[in-house]
């Protein structure tokens, strides 16, 4: 059975070891080096002063992780966020990427959150399924954006309307005033 919780800065280890394969083999993330535990604990604290990160846990073993992020750093933009997810590589396609957006989108339509974004890397198919199965839709690319391993890449990004906004617009709700409520 897969458990979802809150990701706490001690499991920084855990989930490093999840994306480390990410940073080295992939261009899935733009990232040259794979940052140090201490660095990674530090992007946990920062992202849960605001927004979920959550975890899916396997047998107590953490086997995935998604949050949301800053979509841009102006007022405007609270009502809309990023997100991103990470699993080991044994795991797509099982079902566990479903359980964590589920959850992530259940927090983040309390917070108030009404666009979400996703931003793919080109090729990386399986992502871009997933997002659209979550009902997200491609709304633009960037063209030979990100370079990595001697070559250029696309990126696209994906947006997704998580609920209507309505005429009477609620303030953003960060995510540490929510975690009683949620868990």
């Amino acid at each position: 059975m897969i458990e979802i919780r809150e990701v706490q800065p001690e499991d920084a280890a855990e989930l490093l070891a999840i994306y480390q394969p990410y940073v080295l083999e992939t261009p899935i993330t733009f990232e040259y080096e794979v940052p140090t535990v201490p660095e990674f604990r530090k992007r946990i604290v920062t992202t849960l002063s605001r927004y979920p990160y959550l975890a899916a846990l396997q047998e107590g073993q953490i086997i995935g992780y998604a949050y949301a992020g800053v979509y841009k750093g102006r007022t405007a933009y609270d009502w809309s966020c990023e997100v991103t997810i990470y699993l080991k590589q044994d795991r797509a396609a099982k079902g566990v990427g479903t359980l964590l957006y589920q959850k992530l989108e259940q927090i983040l339509q309390k917070q108030g959150l009404i666009n979400l974004t996703a931003c793919i890397t080109e090729g990386n198919q399986t992502s871009v399924a997933f997002h659209e199965k979550f009902g997200y839709q491609t709304v633009g690319c960037f063209p030979k954006i990100g370079y990595k391993f001697s070559r250029w890449y696309d990126v696209l990004w994906m947006q997704k309307e998580l609920q209507q906004p309505g005429d009477d617009l609620q303030p953003f709700i960060p995510y540490p005033q929510l975690t009683d409520l949620i868990w």
